[in-house]
């Protein structure tokens, strides 16, 4: 049995449910409520003691942080692959990737706006500018990476990779909170490129069962 704890909104929980997606995999889902504090619960505690998703638990075993999930699931069911290429191929998509899992998105996850908000008393207006601020610069950055001749349809090549599982939560989000994106075509090229596949469409947050 695969169990994949998420929460709808969660861009890494996101990340791992279209890799799961892509790989055909089947996997049953265990909501983890971030916005009711569900992480916290001593239950939830004792499958990840970092209080965050997602984890996929399989075989006894479980995995945390999102692209350790997806580069262990590209090992186990190598098609289609998630890290095609040569060794110099695979490092150009892990740093896209980490670029947006490491560089943009802990800047704005829900930990950090909510100790904008609680701890030190930012109001909405100023954390939508912290959030849009980042993300439009973050992904500044990756728009310039993508300026390689190795880009396709997708972020390296003509399928899918594990960029393209991050850069797809991530433009979600940017959309959700009305960041600017004429800066970066080829990364909205490439989103939408990814959105017309049914492995990315049935991970997005709308289809979810916890999505409200």
């Amino acid at each position: 049995m695969r169990q994949l704890y998420s929460y709808f909104r969660s861009s890494a929980s996101y990340r791992v449910r279209i890799a799961l997606n892509l790989k055909r995999l089947d996997y049953d889902m265990v909501p983890v409520h971030l916005a009711k504090g569900a992480q916290r619960s001593e239950g939830y505690l004792a499958v990840n003691p970092a209080g965050l998703v997602p984890a996929l638990v399989e075989d006894s075993h479980v995995l945390t942080q999102s692209l350790a999930i997806i580069e262990y699931l590209d090992e186990l069911h190598p098609e289609p692959p998630l890290l095609p290429g040569s060794a110099a191929d695979r490092a150009r998509i892990r740093a896209i990737a980490q670029t947006i899992a490491c560089e943009i998105h802990p800047l704005n996850n829900l930990r950090v706006l909510g100790y904008l908000r609680d701890a030190l008393d930012v109001d909405e207006t100023a954390r939508n500018a912290w959030y849009r601020h980042w993300v439009e610069k973050g992904l500044a950055t990756v728009e310039s990476l993508l300026a390689d001749p190795r880009t396709g349809a997708f972020c390296h090549g003509d399928a899918p990779t594990m960029a393209d599982c991050c850069l797809v939560p991530q433009v979600f989000n940017a959309q959700r909170f009305a960041c600017q994106l004429d800066h970066v075509p080829t990364v909205m090229g490439i989103f939408n490129q990814c959105m017309a596949l049914e492995a990315f469409r049935r991970g997005a947050p709308a289809a979810q069962p916890d999505a409200e």
